[in-house]
C-alpha cells in the first residue's frame, strides 16, 4: 500500500511539474504566435494587444460533454488494476458533492478547481467502451494554445484531437496519439513535424505506464518549429477554434479481456480523467486587451475566459473581426506587433454618416483608401461624397463640406446631353467647368438652347439636338452649310435654288464651288431645242441627229449645211432664147472655178428658169449668182423674177412681201465670178417657186457663162440674230465682223473659221431642224462619212458631187473604183469628153479607137497613118513604131525580115523563090523537145548548117553536153544541166564531172565529195567559196588518231577546230585550258594543282607547271617549302644544308632534306666521295674497273646472305616447320584431293589423270619446298616412286573392286559416259566430211593456202637464205657497234661484260648497256643527258627568277600605264580645252566676217533693207559665242531671202533719180496750180505714191551708207553713197533711228571685242594648261625611272632581309633550345 501511495505521489508531482513547465513554455510560444508580448505599459494604443490566457473550461461546465459517462442510468461497478483488485461503484445521476456524493464522475469533474478534493473527483467512462469522445462547445471564436489531460487510469492506447472553427459544421484533426500508430491509424505520418499544420501520429503519450496520473499534452504551435509570420492567415486559422473534441478510440488492457469475455473482466478497463485543461484566450486579432461576457453569460465567475472582445482600434464584433461603423476606409486587418492596423474613418465630407469597404476601390487607389460612403446627402455622390449628383454642379466658391456646395444645373433639356446634365465641377485637365452644360453635337449656347451654325430644328427627340442643314456647300454662299436655324432654309448663290441649294436655276447646270454656283447651259441656239439642260451632266436637249453637251456637234454620218447648200446648177435650168450647155473637163491638178458639169452659155436676150421646190425653212434668202464673164465689160442688165404659185397669204411668214420685192434688176461685173443682189427674197417652206433670169442688155452683143445660183439664208431674218437680247446682238456682231456670209459666195472658198462654223451650224440646225444625212453614194465615195462642214463626201478618183454620185466631165464608168479619165486624143477627137457609160470619144475622120488615138488596122504613125511594111508575113503593126506584130512563117524582126530563133533562111525573098525559113537541125527543130541551139545559119561556102548552141551544149548539132554539164540530150525530153560541184571544178575539163550522172570527179581547191561541197580531210573552210585551207593543228595538243604525220592532222571541216587532247583548247589545240599545263607531254594538259591557300592564283606556268606561290611556300604546286628549303610548310621549313661543290641542284629533297648529289658524290650533304670513287672530296675519281666486277659479286653475296639471315630469323621465330607451314598446308590439300579421287565410287579415266597430275605436283612441291640436297632428293624421289607404284596398284585393284563388286552404278555410269564420248566422236567425224564447210574441206583449203604461200614466199626465203650467209659479217659489225655503243665488245657474254651489250639485262630485268667506267656512246649520252638535265634545272630556276622579275616588271608597267593614262587624260582635257577655245575664236572670227559681209553686201530692195535694219535695232547682241553664232545664222538667213538684189538696187536708183526730178518739177509747178487742183482725187492718189517712191530709196540708201561708214571705217563701203547733204532731208525719226543704230552697234562691237579678249584669255590659259600637262608627263617619266631604281634597291634589301631572317631563325632555335634546357633543369 505504501508503494502505491508513493507511486501516486510521484505521479502527482510529475503532473505539477509538467503544468508549471508548460505554462513557462507557453509564454514564448504565445509570443511567437502574436509576434511579441503585448506592452502592457501602453495597452492597445501603440500596437497589438491580447487578452489574458486562461482555462477555457472554467465557467463552461454546460458546454462540456462526453459521449460516455459511468452511472448515468444506474449505479455501475468498476474496479481498479492492482495486485489487490478493488471494486467501487459509480453513480453519476446526482451532482457531485465532496461529502454526500463522491461517486459522481460526470465530465464537469475534469475542470480545474484547485480545491482540496481535486484528486477525489474525476470523469469516468462506461466499462469496456473504447470509442468515447469529450467535446467542448464555445460560444465564440477563441485562440486555443495547448491542452493538458491528466488520467486516473491508463492513458488511451489510441486517441485523436480535432477542432472546428465554424461551430461544428466542419472538423479538422490536430493530431493522432497511439501506442502503435501503424495499426491504430494506418496511413498517417509518424513525423517528424516539419510544418506547423502537419497532421502526424505521436506515441510518447500512449504508453501503458504510468497506470495513473499519466498526462497527454498537445501544443498547437510547437516551439521547435520556426514561424516566419505569426500573423499569417495560416497561423491564425491554426489557433482559432469554436469547438474542441478529444476522441478516445482504443483502451489499454492487460490482455485478459481477450481470454475471458465475462462482463466483470471489462469492469477494470475504462477511461478516467482527473483533470482537463484547455488553455486559450479570447480571439480578438490583437485589437482587444480584455474580453467581456457574451449576452446571457454570467460575468461573476472567477477565472472564466469570456468570449466577447472589448474592441479597440475602431473595430467591432465578438472577435473584433470587422471595422466599426464609419471606419471602413481601410480593410480590416489583425494588429501586428507595434502596428495596430486600426480601422480608418471614412471621409464623406460631412455628407454621410455611413460607409462600407470596397476592395476594388482599395486596389484602384493603390491600397490607400477603400471606403465608400453610403447615402450621400446634400445632392452629393461619389466614394467620398466629393461629387455633385447628376444635374448638379459644385459651387467653386464653397467648401466641399458645405451643405449648399451643389447647385442645380441650368441647361436646356432639349439641347443638352443626358436631359440637361452639366459639368459637376471645374477641372482644367479634364476640360470641365462647373455648371457648364454639355450640349448635344449640333447645339451650342450657355444653356445649350440654340442650334450651331449649319444646323436647325432644336428637338429633345433628336440625339444630336439639331438637324444638319442639308445645304450643298457648292450652292451656298461662301461655300458654308449655314441655314435658317428654325426653318432650315439655306442661303443660296445667285444661280442656285432649292431649300438645300442643291439645284441650279433653269437653264443652268454644273453645281460647283464657283462664285455663282452654277454655269449656264449655253445650249446651242440652233442645235438644241431650248436652253434647258441636265443639271448633272449639262446635256442639252438636241435636235435631230445633233450631239454633244451643247448640241454643237453632229452625229456620225451627218453634217451641217453650208450657206450655199441650196445650190441650183444652170446646166439643169430651163434654157430659152439661144442658151446652150457648155461642159468643162475635170482637171484634178487645178482647182475648179465652177460646180456641176459646166455652165449655161447665155447670149444677150437669153433666159434661164430655175425650179425651186426644196425650201426647208420660211425666211428671207440672199440670191447668189455664180458666172464667168467672157468679155471685159460688165453685163449691164439682168432681170430676176420670183414666180410664185399664187398670192401670198398675209398670215404667212412672207405675208409682207409686195410684187416689187419679187422683181430684181442687177448687173454682172466683168472681173467678178459671183454677185449677190442687195435685196433678199422671201421664200416659204413647202412652196414651189420659179426663178426667171432674163439677160437683157449688153453693150456689145456677146454671151456670158452662168454656172449656178444658190439661196443663202439671210441671218438678219432669223430669230437667233434678231431677238434683240445681248446674246443675239453678240451673234449678229460676230457674224458680221468675221464676214461669215462672204465665205460661201465663191466656189474656191477659204477655210471657214471656227467662229463662223459654230454660227452656221446653229443656223443649219434651225433651218433643217437638226443635222442633214450625208447620204454618200456607196460606189462613188470612199466611206459613208462626209465633211461635217458642208456635207461633202470623200469621193473616189474622178467622182464629183456633194454625194459623190456622178463622174466628172471628161471621165466615164462610174463604179466602185471611181471613174476613168476619157483620155480622148487631142488630135483625133472632136472634144475631150466621152460617153459617160462606154467611154468612147467622138473621133475626127480617119481616127479610130475608143480614144480616137490610133490608125485603122494595117496602118501606123497616128495621126499621119501609113501602111505596115511586114514582107507579107504579118497583117498588123504597132500603131506608133510600125513594128510588125505576130510575124508568120517562122519569121521575126521589126518588119518580119529575118527568120525566128531556131530557124534559118531568107524570108525577104518570099515564098516563091524557095527562101522560106526552115527549122534548125540542132539536133532537132524547135518545138521538138530536142532543140538546144539559140539559132543557126547556113554557111554560104559549103552550105552546111552551123548551130549556135545554148550554154551547156556542144557538138556540131548541139547533141552533147558541154564540159561541166551532164545529162542525156540524145533522149526525148533529155537536157544538159550544170554539174552541181559548187564551182570547184574546171569547167573546160571533160572529165571534171560525169557527163551522164553529174557526179563531180575532179574537185579542185582542196574539196571533195560528190558535189565538191566539203573540204578535203585535213582542210577546213567553206567549199562553196573556194576557201578550203589546210588544218593547222598543233601536233602536241591534238589527238594522235587525227594525225597521219606531225604536220598532217584532221580538223573539223567547217570551222577548222582540231580534236584536242584532254584539257587542251584553242582552234588549233595550241594551248592548255585555264589552270592546266604541260602541252608538250603529248597526252593532254595536266591540272596545275596549285594549292588554293598557298598560291597567288590557281593558274600556273603553261610550260613548266610552276605555280605562283605566296611568300614562304615553294614547290611546283606551292605545297612545299620555298626554294632551297625542306620540311612541312604547315609546321616548319628548314634550309637545305648542302655542299655546293657536290650537289646537282641547290634544291634538296623536300621531305628528307637529303641533297641531290653529283655522280661520284654521296652523303646527306653531298660532301663525300661515293662508293666506287676514291680521292679527297671534292676531287673524287672513279675506282679501277675491277672494283665494279668485285662489287657486283660482293653485292650479290650480300643479298643472298641477307635473304638467308631473314629466313633463319623466320625459322627461329616460328620454329622449324613454321617456314614451311603454307607449303605443308598446300600438300595436305592436294593429298586430300587425291584421297577423294581414290575413295570415289566411280573413278573414271579423267579422275585417274587428275590424280596422276596431283602426284606430280606433290613431287615438285616437296622438292621445291625442302630445297633438298642430292641425297635427300634421291631418297625423297625413290619414296615418291614407291608410293606412286603402290598407289597405282591399289588404284587398279580399287577400280576393279568398284566396278565388279560394290559399284555397278559406277560401271554403268562409266560405260554410259564412254558411249556418249564415242558417239560424239563419231558425230564429229561424220560432220568433218559431210558438212560444208567441213573439217576435211577446211584442211584441204588450208593445204592449198599453204602451198600458195610456199610458192609466194619461195623467193623471199631464198633471199633471206642469202642474207644468212652475209649475217656473220654483219655480226662482226654488230660486235664492233656494241663496243662503240655500250663500251664493251659485242661478243662477250652478258654475265662477263661489265658494260653489257645487245640483249643483256641486269639483275632487275632491265636492259644493260653502258655503265660506270664504260666509254660507249650510251655512257657518253647518259653523261650528256645528266648535264642536260642539270642545265634544264638551272634554266628552270633561272626561268622562275625571270618570271618573278617579269611579274614585277609587269606590275611596274601597270603602274606606269596608270600614271601614263592619268597624264594622257590630263593632256586630253587640256587639248579639248584648247580646241574649244580655238573653235570659239574661229566662231568669233566667222561671226565678225559674216557681220562685215552683210554690212558690205550690195543690193536689196528698200523694204527688205528697212525691215532688216529695224530687226537689227531690236536685237540684243549676245555676249557668249553660242549666242553670237545663232545671231550670225539668223543674219545669213535674212540675207538669203533677199533675191535679185542688184536689179532691185539698180531699179531703185533710177526711181530715185526720177523721184528727185519729179519733186523739183512739182516744186516749180506748185505756185502755178490753183488751190482747188490739189483737191482732185487723181492727184491725191498719185502724190503719196510719188513721195513714197522718193523718200524710201533715199532714206534707205543713205541709212546703209552712213551705217556702213560708221561700222566699217577701215573698209571700202560698196554701197554707192548719196551725198551726206541728202541725208539731212530725212525726217527726225530716221535720224534718231540712225543714232540709235550707231550707239547699239558701237556697244555690241565693244561687247564683241570683250568676247574676243576673253577668248584670247581662255586660249592663253589653255596653253598654260598644255604646258603644265607636258611638264607633268615629264615628271611622271622621271618618277617611273626613280620607281624602277627604287624597285631594284628594294629587291636587294629583300635579299638582305632573307639572310637576316635565316640568322634570326637560327638564333631563335638556339633560344628555344636554351629555354627547353632551363625548363627541364637539364
Amino acid at each position: 500500500m505504501s508503494a502505491v501511495l508513493e507511486s501516486t505521489a510521484n505521479l502527482h508531482c510529475f503532473c505539477l511539474f509538467t503544468e508549471i513547465h508548460f505554462l513557462l513554455f507557453s509564454i514564448p510560444v504565445l509570443a511567437a504566435a502574436v509576434g511579441q508580448e503585448p506592452d502592457h505599459s501602453h495597452g492597445c494604443a501603440h500596437g497589438s494587444c491580447y487578452p489574458a490566457t486562461g482555462d477555457l473550461l472554467v465557467g463552461r461546465e454546460k458546454n462540456l460533454k462526453a459521449s460516455s459517462t459511468c452511472g448515468m442510468r444506474r449505479k455501475e461497478p468498476y474496479c481498479i488494476v492492482s495486485h489487490l483488485q478493488k471494486c467501487f461503484d459509480c453513480d453519476s445521476r446526482r451532482p457531485y458533492d465532496p461529502v454526500y456524493n463522491t461517486i459522481n464522475h460526470r465530465i464537469e469533474n475534469v475542470i480545474t478547481t484547485f480545491k482540496p478534493h481535486r484528486k477525489k473527483s474525476w470523469w469516468q467512462s462506461e466499462n469496456g467502451k473504447a470509442a468515447v469522445f469529450i467535446q467542448l462547445d464555445l460560444e465564440a471564436e477563441f485562440h486555443f494554445t495547448h491542452l493538458i489531460m491528466t488520467f486516473k487510469t491508463f492513458r488511451p492506447a489510441a486517441m485523436l484531437i480535432e477542432r472546428s472553427a465554424d461551430f461544428g459544421r466542419t472538423w479538422q484533426i490536430y493530431r493522432y496519439f497511439a501506442h502503435d500508430c501503424a495499426n491504430a491509424f494506418p496511413g498517417v505520418s509518424q513525423g517528424p513535424l516539419r510544418n506547423i499544420n502537419d497532421v502526424i501520429c505521436e506515441s510518447r503519450y500512449s504508453d501503458i505506464e504510468p497506470s495513473t496520473e499519466g498526462e497527454v499534452i498537445y501544443r498547437v504551435l510547437e516551439p521547435a518549429i520556426r514561424i516566419e509570420d505569426p500573423y499569417s492567415p495560416n497561423i491564425q486559422n491554426q489557433l482559432k477554434i469554436t469547438n474542441l473534441r478529444v476522441n478516445f478510440t482504443k483502451l489499454h488492457t492487460l490482455g485478459d479481456n481477450l481470454l475471458d469475455p465475462r462482463p466483470e473482466i471489462k469492469e477494470k478497463y475504462y477511461y478516467a480523467i482527473y483533470e482537463l485543461v484547455v488553455r486559450g484566450n479570447c480571439f480578438c486579432y490583437g485589437h482587444a486587451s480584455k474580453c467581456a461576457p457574451i449576452d446571457g453569460i454570467r460575468d461573476d465567475i472567477e477565472g472564466m475566459v469570456h468570449g466577447r472582445c472589448v474592441c479597440n482600434h475602431n473595430t467591432k464584433g465578438l472577435n473584433c473581426e470587422q471595422c466599426d461603423d464609419f471606419y471602413n476606409d481601410l480593410p480590416w486587418r489583425p494588429a501586428e506587433g507595434r502596428n495596430t492596423n486600426a480601422c480608418q474613418k471614412c471621409n464623406c465630407n460631412g455628407h454621410s454618416n455611413s460607409c462600407h469597404f470596397d476592395m476594388a476601390v482599395y486596389a484602384a487607389t493603390g491600397k490607400i483608401s477603400g471606403g465608400v460612403c453610403d447615402d450621400c446627402q446634400h445632392n452629393t455622390m461619389g466614394r467620398n461624397c466629393e461629387m455633385c449628383k447628376p444635374f448638379y454642379y459644385k459651387d467653386p466658391s464653397k467648401d466641399i463640406r458645405d451643405p449648399r456646395v451643389c447647385i442645380a444645373c441650368d441647361c436646356d433639356p432639349d439641347g443638352s446631353l443626358n436631359g440637361g446634365l452639366c459639368d459637376s465641377h471645374t477641372s482644367p485637365s479634364l476640360s470641365m467647368v462647373g455648371g457648364q452644360c454639355r450640349c448635344k453635337a449640333n447645339v451650342e449656347g450657355l444653356r445649350c438652347d440654340k442650334c450651331k451654325n449649319g444646323f436647325f430644328g432644336l428637338s429633345a427627340e433628336n440625339p444630336q439636338g439639331c438637324q444638319p442643314c442639308r445645304c450643298d456647300p457648292r450652292g451656298t454662299v461662301s461655300g458654308s452649310s449655314q441655314c435658317d436655324p428654325v426653318s432650315g432654309d439655306c442661303f443660296c448663290k445667285r444661280l442656285v435654288t432649292g431649300r438645300s441649294c442643291d439645284q441650279c436655276l433653269p437653264e443652268h447646270w454644273a453645281l460647283s464651288h464657283d462664285l455663282n454656283g452654277c454655269r449656264g447651259c449655253e445650249c446651242d441656239i440652233g442645235g438644241a431645242l431650248d436652253n434647258h439642260c441636265s443639271m448633272e451632266s449639262g446635256q442639252c436637249r438636241c435636235r435631230s441627229h445633233m450631239t454633244g453637251r451643247q448640241c454643237t456637234q453632229v452625229e456620225s454620218g451627218y453634217f451641217f449645211m453650208a450657206l450655199d447648200h441650196f445650190l441650183y446648177e444652170a446646166e439643169f435650168a430651163k434654157m430659152e432664147q439661144g442658151c446652150t450647155l457648155e461642159i468643162r473637163e475635170y482637171q484634178p491638178e487645178r482647182p475648179a472655178t465652177w460646180t456641176g458639169i459646166g455652165f449655161a452659155r447665155v447670149p444677150e436676150g437669153g433666159t434661164l428658169e430655175f425650179l425651186i421646190s426644196n425650201i426647208p425653212y420660211s425666211m428671207e434668202y440672199d440670191l447668189l449668182i455664180r458666172y464667168e464673164s467672157q468679155m471685159p465689160r460688165d453685163w449691164e442688165e439682168v432681170h430676176i423674177t420670183v414666180i410664185r404659185p399664187g398670192p401670198i397669204p398675209t398670215s404667212s411668214p412672207c405675208g409682207n412681201t409686195i410684187p416689187d420685192d419679187d422683181r430684181l434688176t442687177v448687173s454682172l461685173v466683168a472681173g467678178a465670178r459671183f454677185m449677190v443682189p442687195p435685196q433678199p427674197v422671201c421664200l416659204e417652206r413647202g412652196v414651189t417657186y420659179t426663178l426667171r433670169f432674163e439677160f437683157t442688155r449688153y453693150q456689145d452683143a456677146n454671151f456670158i457663162l452662168n454656172g449656178a445660183i444658190a439661196l443663202m439664208p439671210r441671218h438678219s431674218s432669223m430669230e437667233m440674230f434678231n431677238m434683240g437680247d445681248p446674246a443675239s446682238n453678240s451673234r449678229t456682231q460676230t457674224y458680221e465682223r468675221y464676214r461669215c456670209h462672204d465665205g460661201a459666195k465663191s466656189v474656191a472658198r477659204p477655210l471657214m473659221s471656227d467662229i463662223c462654223a459654230k454660227l452656221i451650224t446653229s443656223m443649219s440646225a434651225i433651218i433643217n431642224d437638226g443635222a442633214l444625212p450625208c447620204n454618200c453614194d456607196p460606189q462613188g465615195s470612199i466611206s459613208s462619212l462626209c465633211d461635217v462642214r458642208g456635207g461633202h463626201c470623200h469621193c473616189r478618183p474622178y467622182v464629183i458631187g456633194r454625194r459623190c454620185d456622178q463622174c466628172a466631165p471628161g471621165t466615164y464608168g462610174f463604179g466602185p473604183s471611181g471613174c476613168i479619165a476619157c483620155g480622148c486624143s487631142l488630135q483625133g477627137s472632136v472634144s475631150r469628153l466621152c460617153d459617160k457609160f462606154t467611154g468612147h470619144c467622138q473621133c475626127h475622120t480617119g481616127a479610130f479607137g475608143q480614144r480616137c488615138d490610133r490608125c485603122q488596122a494595117g496602118h501606123w504613125g497616128f495621126p499621119s497613118c501609113r501602111p505596115c511594111q511586114c514582107n507579107g508575113h504579118a497583117d498588123q503593126c504597132d500603131q506608133r513604131s510600125g513594128v510588125c506584130i505576130n510575124c508568120r512563117d517562122n519569121t521575126g524582126g521589126d518588119k518580119c525580115e529575118r527568120c525566128a530563133n531556131g530557124y534559118y533562111g531568107n524570108p525577104i525573098l518570099g515564098l516563091a523563090s524557095g527562101g522560106q525559113c526552115r527549122p534548125c537541125p540542132c539536133p532537132d527543130g524547135p518545138n521538138s523537145g530536142r532543140h538546144f541551139a539559140a539559132s543557126c545559119y547556113q554557111d554560104n561556102r559549103n552550105r552546111q548548117i552551123i548551130c549556135n548552141c545554148n550554154q551547156g551544149y556542144t557538138g556540131a548539132r548541139c547533141e552533147e553536153c558541154a564540159p561541166g554539164y551532164y545529162g542525156n540530150p540524145s533522149e526525148p525530153g533529155g537536157r544538159c544541166q550544170p554539174c552541181q560541184c559548187n564551182n570547184n571544178i574546171d569547167m573546160s575539163d571533160l572529165e571534171a564531172c560525169d557527163r551522164q550522172t553529174g557526179e563531180c570527179r575532179k574537185c579542185l581547191y582542196n574539196t571533195e565529195g560528190p558535189n565538191c561541197g566539203i573540204c578535203k580531210s585535213g582542210y577546213f573552210g567553206d567549199a562553196s567559196r573556194r576557201n578550203c585551207r589546210k588544218c593547222t593543228c598543233n601536233y602536241l595538243g591534238t589527238d594522235r588518231n587525227q594525225c597521219m604525220e606531225r604536220e598532217d592532222c584532221v580538223c573539223q571541216r567547217i570551222t577548222g577546230q582540231c580534236q584536242c587532247l584532254p584539257n587542251v583548247i584553242g582552234l588549233t589545240c595550241d594551248h592548255c585550258a585555264p589552270n592546266h599545263w604541260n602541252l608538250a607531254s603529248g597526252r593532254g594538259c595536266e591540272p596545275c594543282g596549285c594549292d588554293p591557300n598557298n598560291s597567288v592564283t590557281s593558274s600556273c606556268n603553261e610550260f613548266t607547271g610552276q605555280c605562283q606561290c605566296r611568300d614562304g611556300f615553294g614547290g611546283k604546286t606551292c605545297t612545299d617549302c620555298q626554294e632551297n628549303y625542306w620540311g612541312d610548310p604547315r609546321t616548319q621549313c628548314r634550309v637545305c644544308d648542302c655542299d655546293w661543290r657536290g650537289i646537282e641542284t641547290s634544291q634538296c629533297n623536300r621531305v628528307t632534306g637529303h641533297c641531290v648529289c653529283q655522280q661520284g658524290v654521296s652523303g646527306v650533304r653531298c660532301d663525300q666521295c661515293a662508293r666506287g670513287f676514291s680521292g679527297q672530296f671534292p676531287n673524287c675519281q672513279p675506282c679501277h674497273q675491277c672494283f665494279g666486277d668485285w662489287d657486283r659479286i660482293v653485292q650479290d653475296l650480300a643479298e643472298r646472305t641477307k635473304a638467308l639471315a631473314e629466313r633463319a630469323h623466320e625459322i627461329q621465330t616460328t620454329g622449324l616447320t613454321g617456314a614451311y607451314e603454307k607449303a605443308f598446308r598446300d600438300l595436305e590439300e592436294k593429298l586430300a584431293q587425291a584421297q577423294g579421287i581414290v575413295n570415289a565410287r566411280n573413278a573414271t579415266a579423267a579422275a585417274v589423270t587428275t590424280l596422276m597430275e596431283l602426284i606430280e605436283d606433290l613431287r615438285y612441291d616437296c622438292y621445291v619446298s625442302l630445297h633438298c640436297n642430292n641425297f635427300l632428293c634421291k631418297m625423297f624421289d625413290s619414296e615418291i616412286n614407291y608410293l606412286h607404284y603402290q598407289l597405282f596398284a591399289n588404284l587398279t585393284v580399287t577400280k576393279n573392286l568398284h566396278f565388279c563388286l560394290h559399284s555397278p552404278l559406277g560401271a554403268y555410269d562409266s560405260i554410259r559416259s564412254s558411249y556418249n564420248k564415242s558417239r560424239d566422236a563419231e558425230r564429229r567425224a561424220n560432220e568433218s566430211t559431210t558438212t560444208r564447210p567441213s573439217t576435211v574441206s577446211q584442211s584441204a583449203d588450208t593445204r592449198r593456202r599453204t602451198e600458195r604461200l610456199i610458192a609466194a614466199k619461195k623467193d623471199d626465203f631464198n633471199r633471206k637464205n642469202k642474207l644468212m650467209i652475209i649475217l656473220p659479217k654483219k655480226l662482226q659489225l654488230h660486235v664492233h657497234l656494241c663496243q662503240q655503243v655500250c663500251g664493251a665488245p659485242g661478243d662477250a657474254p652478258c654475265g662477263e661484260s661489265p658494260c653489257g651489250g645487245a640483249g643483256c639485262r641486269d639483275d632487275d630485268g632491265n636492259r644493260h648497256c653502258g655503265g660506270l667506267n664504260c666509254n660507249g656512246a650510251v655512257a657518253v649520252a647518259g653523261n650528256a643527258l645528266e648535264r642536260a638535265k642539270h642545265a634544264e634545272k638551272e634554266l628552270n630556276k633561272a626561268m622562275g627568277e625571270v618570271e618573278g622579275l617579269f611579274i614585277k616588271v609587269a606590275e611596274a608597267k601597270t603602274k606606269a600605264e596608270e600614271a601614263k593614262g592619268k597624264a594622257q587624260a590630263a593632256l586630253d582635257k587640256a587639248t579639248a580645252t584648247k580646241n574649244k577655245v580655238e573653235r570659239s575664236n574661229n566662231d568669233l572670227r566667222d561671226l565678225i566676217k559674216q557681220i562685215r559681209d552683210f554690212l558690205t553686201q550690195e543690193g536689196a530692195d528698200p523694204d527688205s533693207i528697212e525691215e532688216v535694219a529695224n530687226h537689227v535695232l531690236e536685237l540684243s547682241i549676245p555676249a557668249s559665242p553660242l549666242q553670237i553664232r545663232e545671231l550670225a545664222d539668223e543674219i545669213k538667213e535674212r540675207v538669203r531671202s533677199l533675191s535679185n538684189v542688184d536689179a532691185i538696187l539698180k531699179q531703185t536708183q533710177d526711181d530715185v533719180r526720177k523721184a528727185e526730178q519729179l519733186l523739183l518739177d512739182a516744186k516749180r509747178a506748185r505756185p502755178n496750180v490753183p488751190t482747188t487742183a490739189w483737191q482732185r482725187p487723181e492727184l491725191k492718189r498719185q502724190l503719196p505714191w510719188h513721195e513714197t517712191r522718193q523718200t524710201k530709196p533715199s532714206r534707205c540708201v543713205s541709212l546703209c551708207t552712213c551705217v556702213c561708214a560708221h561700222i566699217l571705217p577701215h573698209e571700202k563701203c560698196t554701197v554707192k553713197p548719196l551725198s551726206c547733204l541728202d541725208a539731212q532731208i530725212l525726217d527726225g525719226q530716221l535720224t534718231d533711228k540712225y543714232n540709235e543704230v550707231q550707239q547699239r552697234v558701237n556697244n555690241k562691237a565693244k561687247a564683241v571685242q570683250d568676247a574676243k579678249k576673253k577668248a584670247e584669255s581662255l586660249r592663253d590659259e589653255a596653253k598654260e594648261l598644255l604646258q603644265d600637262a607636258q611638264n607633268k608627263l615629264q615628271r611622271l617619266a622621271e618618277l617611273e625611272k626613280n620607281y624602277e631604281e627604287n624597285q631594284r634597291k628594294l629587291e636587294g634589301k629583300a635579299r638582305q632581309l632573307d639572310g637576316l631572317e635565316d640568322k634570326m631563325k637560327a638564333i631563335l632555335n638556339d633560344i628555344n633550345k636554351q629555354i627547353q634546357i632551363y625548363n627541364t633543369c637539364q
